[in-house]
């Protein structure tokens, strides 16, 4: 019994730090991290499902590596993106590990809950700092010194709030105290991107992103309150050098246009940096194109960079012009592996949905909805934030331990049955 607690809290700890390692914009940390517990936690067997998810990224890879053999790229630059490129495998891998059989499953879905509970902790903790020291509660700071987004306190809140659904043990008192810490620390990140995760998660365990009559109603309520918002905030009109709320609703304005412009000037630098998502898009089909038939379809390999034509400031502080990833993840394996890379990469996002009706159909209910929210989410996440391949990014290692806890599910009330 001692020997299978201890076990417990040692999978426990590889799960936090896995998770935790994320939020310190190091990838090198995270890949050695993830890369030790995947090698210390590797289990005898996988079910069919989990390889067949991980199985559009390694063909991914795959493509991207043969391509490289063809083009003269320097080694540190192939080893980065092998690394890269690896990274949805290794996260969704190492979360279906960390979940172990012999755990319940109410401890289970807490230890997920204790991990985001400490996340937000120390994000306030942060942003109570900062405030402190400039002695003013200045949001554009606090965002800088404590992070942009996270993802994953989203998917603990949405536990949270459909606690009875996934059966979580825990007091409503204590739900709600939970709800309070890790709500008002996702709200601080003002991450547009986070607030729509929010709602698309929130529909998914609704059923709403089932198509029925009731989930088009519910669709069409949605888009008109959304489009309601955005007129309000068209009216207000927030200005683009606007400190806190004001530079948050300068965002939510600029939002539906950023990533879809198909003319950028690079003259006019508010063009420019309004829509630079945009930028990096445009110059990715120009540069892939440009390199024929073949670029076209299989991508420039492993190692390959965009050129963007000039110089610009990255998010590691430096200024930097060939860069080998943008934004988008489509574009980011459009570079890499072509067009084949970016329809592995949807069809990716198609198994997802599918995986979570298969366990509706298998009366796991909550948690295939959750998967389909999560496969409609990352349609966006894709798009603006590189999906499960931006460094910074957990959601692989949370989805891939969902569902183990979901196979697990299943195989016991098969056991039930059989009895």
């Amino acid at each position: 019994m001692m020997l299978a607690q201890k076990n417990q809290n040692i999978y426990q700890i590889f799960y936090f730090l896995c998770i935790a390692v994320t939020y310190l914009n190091n990838y090198e940390l995270t890949f050695f991290v993830w890369g030790l517990t995947f090698l210390l936690t590797i289990r005898k067997t996988y079910s069919l499902q989990i390889i067949k998810l991980i199985l559009p990224f390694i063909l991914i890879l795959f493509v991207a590596t043969i391509i490289s053999f063809f083009e003269d790229y320097k080694l540190f630059y192939k080893i980065r993106d092998l690394t890269y490129l690896s990274k949805p495998i290794l996260g969704l891998l190492v979360g279906y590990q960390l979940f172990r059989r012999k755990d319940s499953l109410s401890n289970a879905w807490l230890k997920l809950i204790n991990v985001g509970l400490i996340i937000a902790l120390v994000h306030l903790a942060i942003a109570f700092f900062v405030i402190i020291k400039n002695k003013s509660f200045y949001i554009n700071d606090i965002r800088a010194a404590g992070g942009y987004f996270s993802d994953y306190e989203i998917y603990i809140l949405i536990l949270l709030i459909f606690k009875d659904k996934f059966k979580i043990n825990i007091t409503t008192k204590k739900r709600n105290l939970l709800l309070l810490i890790i709500g008002l620390s996702s709200f601080l990140y003002l991450s547009r991107t986070n607030f729509l995760q929010l709602i698309i998660l929130y529909l998914g365990i609704k059923g709403y992103l089932i198509l029925t009559k009731k989930s088009i109603k519910v669709f069409l309520i949605t888009t008109i309150s959304v489009l309601i918002g955005y007129s309000a905030i068209l009216y207000y009109n927030p200005k683009r050098q606007g400190t806190g709320l004001d530079g948050f609703l300068y965002k939510m304005k600029n939002a539906p246009i950023e990533p879809f412009k198909t003319k950028i000037d690079k003259g006019d630098w508010k063009d420019f940096n309004d829509n630079y998502r945009s930028y990096e898009n445009i110059i990715t089909v120009k540069q892939v194109s440009y390199n024929g038939f073949w670029a076209i379809m299989f991508g420039e390999g492993l190692g390959s960079r965009l050129n963007l034509g000039r110089k610009v400031l990255s998010n590691d502080g430096e200024y930097v012009q060939f860069i080998p990833y943008v934004h988008n993840a489509y574009m980011t394996v459009f570079l890499k592996s072509g067009i084949l890379g970016v329809v592995l990469l949807i069809y990716f996002i198609f198994l997802l949905y599918k995986t979570g009706k298969r366990f509706i159909k298998q009366n796991e209910i909550p948690i295939g909805n959750l998967l389909i929210g999560s496969s409609i989410f990352l349609i966006l996440s894709n798009w603006v934030f590189l999906g499960f391949y931006l460094k910074l990014d957990n959601k692989s290692i949370l989805i891939g331990f969902i569902i183990a806890i979901a196979e697990q599910l299943v195989k016991n009330k098969k056991t039930l049955d059989a009895k």
